[in-house]
């Protein structure tokens, strides 16, 4: 950077593309806008609104939790981005993006195609598995090269006003969305429902392709060409980085051995309706926003590791709010609970990403994110299907373990605390202390 000017050599011309701070602040800009696009059209491909376009399809419970389950696992699909190997990324990944927008829009038109019931399901999941495979294979490149037009000492505040404008904007198109569809269902409309849906996600993927178009791309290092294997190791052999990757792990395994069992936990057991459970989720919605910038700014001023340690703090909190959860007290303790969890949720995000960058040289970036992604899929994934067997057990026994009575979310969530309590020290004593020592 020269005068307050990157310059970009281009291949083959003698000449320089020069980039103004002008140009990296509009970028920056339209990456926040890209960022919020890209969640409002994950809203319609997900939860209850994926449920509601199998249930069209007729599909069957079990193979609606599997689809959610590549949903939860396309970090994995991440390890191929390793293969990939180009200083300039952009066209690259808004070739990707934009190919994946198309294969959400088809979700929505599958249901509507005439023709045999199994066919449509085939092309429905094809096209789910195929749209997280492609995604997540441009994540790495897209996210390190959008983070690079952000100056290392305002990562965070950057990142908690990203996360504020996408948590804003998906409560109301969340809301607004659900409406709308559930005003065609009650008119037995359907298939306009999914029309119109359909029409909303082709117009935020054109707006979405744009904001990469517009959006600058800053010479890159170059990364090593090597093979998937040898990316791998290389990527590994990075201690820094391990012990990144076993703050992940033991994150995952806390989050992922209670939070996919929670859902059931609160309807049942608790006995709420969902007008109850979205008032709560709004406010810890609202607690998230609120404490946005402040970790942002704390961690700019400190380190992603100090706030990755104080973000564990309060999902413990979270976590130890569920042992003591039950349907006497269960709306103030999930009240507590979705606070607490927000307070972490407003920084846990970004701390875990740019806890990676603070570890890693640029050129390397992309790569060990996805390493981290892939391992971490991985651990939650395990975790889930371990503790299932530990759900299905106390609740086949009647929610008793040995001679109490104890509901089997209850038995988790203490499960959840020590793991966190173990990743709290070891952040503090295995990361903070040796770092200070050096």
């Amino acid at each position: 950077m020269e005068n307050g000017v990157v310059r970009k050599q281009r291949k083959g011309k003698n000449m320089d593309t020069v980039i103004t701070e002008k140009q990296l602040k509009r970028s920056r800009g339209l990456y926040i806008a890209e960022s919020t696009i890209e969640y409002l059209v994950s809203i319609l491909v997900t939860g209850s609104f994926l449920a509601t376009l199998t249930g069209e399809l007729g599909m069957s419970d079990s193979l609606t939790g599997i689809l959610s389950s590549i949903v939860s696992l396309g970090c994995l699909f991440q390890l191929f981005s390793l293969v990939i190997h180009k200083q300039q990324v952009k066209s690259f990944v808004v070739v990707t993006n934009t190919v994946t927008q198309l294969l959400f829009i088809l979700l929505y038109i599958i249901p509507l195609a005439g023709g045999e019931k199994q066919t449509k399901i085939a092309l429905f999941v094809g096209a789910v598995f195929f749209a997280y495979l492609i995604s997540n294979i441009s994540v790495p490149k897209r996210v390190s090269w959008l983070m690079s037009l952000v100056d290392d000492n305002h990562r965070g505040r950057f990142t908690a006003d990203k996360e504020i404008v996408s948590l804003l904007a998906g409560m109301a198109f969340s809301f607004g969305m659900g409406a709308l569809i559930d005003g065609f269902v009650e008119r037995g409309e359907m298939r306009r429902a999914f029309v119109v849906a359909a029409v909303i996600i082709f117009v935020l993927a054109v707006t979405r392709s744009l904001t990469l178009i517009l959006t600058v791309e800053k010479p890159q290092p170059a990364a090593e060409n090597r093979s998937l294997k040898k990316a791998v190791s290389g990527i590994l052999k990075n201690k820094e980085l391990l012990k990144v990757i076993l703050v992940f792990m033991l994150y995952y395994m806390a989050s992922y051995a209670l939070t996919p069992f929670m859902g059931t936990y609160t309807i049942s057991e608790l006995g709420m309706n969902l007008k109850v459970i979205s008032v709560l989720t709004i406010v810890g919605s609202a607690a998230r926003i609120t404490v946005s910038r402040f970790w942002g700014r704390y961690a700019d001023k400190h380190s992603f590791t100090a706030l990755i340690e104080k973000c564990f703090v309060f999902l413990g909190m979270s976590y130890l709010c569920i042992i003591f959860a039950g349907p006497s007290n269960g709306i103030v303790m999930m009240a507590f609970y979705n606070v607490f969890h927000g307070i972490a949720f407003g920084g846990v995000n970004s701390a875990l990403t740019n806890l990676i960058f603070d570890y890693v040289k640029p050129e390397e970036r992309a790569d060990s994110l996805a390493v981290c992604q892939v391992v971490s899929g991985l651990t939650g994934f395990v975790s889930t299907i371990l503790f299932s067997r530990v759900v299905e057990a106390i609740q086949q026994n009647g929610n008793r373990v040995l001679g109490m009575s104890v509901y089997a979310q209850q038995l988790l969530a203490v499960v959840s605390l020590l793991l966190m309590t173990v990743a709290i020290l070891y952040v503090r004593f295995g990361i903070m202390r040796r770092k200070k020592n050096r």
